[in-house]
């Protein structure tokens, strides 16, 4: 076993505040891949963005609200996902706080319809 550091902080991107973001892991050779865990305090909001690659927005705990371009918040809570295609934009935010894993990917994650 190996205890590891990894890269952390508070995400400010994007007119965003209330989020510490980790990033668990990262892959590039015939392809990008990235794991974060995002913990959203009561009142954050990861602000309106463009996806880069294939974006899966997986909630383990608590609730909050995801939108795509139109701005219309739907609610999500713990054990839903949405799924993103690249250059869509989005938003996400939540009230009373949760915690997120955001997979993203050249290809579509999870695969499948």
């Amino acid at each position: 076993m190996q205890w590891v550091s990894l890269e952390d902080g508070l995400v400010t991107e994007h007119s965003s505040h209330g989020i510490h973001m980790t990033e668990v892991a990262r892959l590039s050779a015939d392809g990008e891949f990235r794991v974060h865990v995002a913990e959203f305090r009561p009142g954050a909001v990861l602000g309106s963005h463009p996806t880069r690659l294939w974006q899966s927005f997986h909630v383990v705990a608590g609730s909050g609200w995801v939108c795509g371009h139109d701005g219309q918040r739907q609610p999500i809570r713990a054990g839903q996902t949405v799924l993103w295609s690249p250059g869509e934009v989005h938003e996400s935010g939540s009230d009373g706080g949760m915690s997120v894993v955001i997979t993203q990917a050249g290809s579509r994650l999870p695969d499948g319809d």
